[in-house]
């Protein structure tokens, strides 16, 4: 078998617990863990086929390696993929769109949760002999909050929105959502609303809405100022939807209580971020969508993706 199969950047997708096997059926597979942007062209080399997640491919990359036909994208956003220049040369672009939906969902019920109870901080406060020394029969360093009866507002009522909406209601939250498209399904789930009365009424807010330039920074000083005292903020979609020094200052001072973040405006994350240093700021590294079950659906879907481009019948193409 003659074609050739380069996997730029595999390790997230795929450090150790799933196989490639999929794609070894169908070429021979070339995977690199991680690929820096100036040497992505060298290590395409005469491959047919790239699989990229975060490694950028750029006209000039697609210049320098006429031989590509197609580009698989290991994630849903595709940004990384110039797709014009790709539409250009006839390369076919595809992505893996809704494999994490449930995972996403439950992580920002999961980071809400630890907010309000903080399990992770009395985990440890335990184990360090505070309860056994303790005069009560229990003890607690932050406040103890309950989400029932309080109003959750979700910007963006996609597939992931609905999961997180259908949580939130089991947890007997009122749910009410932004969403410029309005569908049955959230109708189903939630009462739509507009910006400004979801920032004004919500407790808890969170963002799961794809990021454009008309929402870059919609989490900002002025929007802030709109909000309930002492609301919090959940964020797993995309980092630039937040002001970062906005909403540090707004912890800061207490207007926000607390945030919730998986993601940030540059990741990894940078040492100078003003957000690692704001009380009330829990911040993961970008896992929401890793659980072991969604990476096996897009590592699933990768390959349903590839194996229909050889038979001549596309699916999941993006725009060019």
């Amino acid at each position: 078998m003659d074609r050739e199969i380069v996997v730029l950047d595999g390790y997230t997708e795929n450090p150790g617990d799933l196989s490639w096997a999929g794609f070894e059926a169908l070429g021979r597979v070339r995977v690199y863990d991680r690929t820096p942007f100036d040497q992505a062209a060298a290590r395409i080399g005469g491959a047919q086929i790239v699989l990229t997640n975060k490694t950028p491919i750029t006209a000039q990359t697609l210049q320098a390696c006429p031989q590509v036909e197609y580009i698989g994208v290991l994630a849903t956003g595709y940004n990384v993929v110039d797709t014009a220049a790709a539409k250009a040369r006839g390369v076919t672009v595809t992505n893996v769109p809704a494999y994490g939906t449930q995972a996403v969902g439950q992580f920002a019920i999961a980071m809400l949760l630890e907010i309000c109870h903080h399990i992770g901080h009395h985990d440890q406060a335990v184990k360090a002999g505070r309860w056994a020394q303790s005069g009560d029969f229990c003890f607690w360093d932050y406040p103890l909050m309950e989400l029932a009866g309080k109003t959750m507002g979700i910007v963006g009522l996609g597939r992931i929105g609905q999961v997180t909406a259908r949580i939130a209601a089991a947890l007997g939250m009122e749910v009410i959502a932004y969403d410029k498209t309005h569908c049955p399904q959230g109708e189903a789930l939630a009462r739509y609303v507009s910006l400004e009365e979801l920032y004004r009424r919500s407790h808890v807010i969170c963002l799961h809405c794809p990021l454009f330039e008309d929402n870059r920074g919609m989490i900002n000083r002025s929007s802030i100022a709109q909000m309930r005292d002492g609301v919090i903020i959940i964020n797993n979609s995309r980092g630039p939807l937040i002001v970062e020094e906005d909403l540090a200052q707004a912890l800061h001072s207490g207007k926000v209580y607390a945030a919730g973040l998986d993601v940030t405006c540059t990741e990894p994350i940078e040492l100078d971020n003003p957000l690692l240093k704001a009380p009330n700021c829990l911040i993961t590294p970008h896992i929401s969508w890793a659980s072991r079950e969604s990476r096996a659906r897009l590592m699933d879907t990768a390959v349903e993706n590839l194996r229909a481009f050889l038979a001549g019948d596309p699916v999941n193409q993006v725009a060019g």
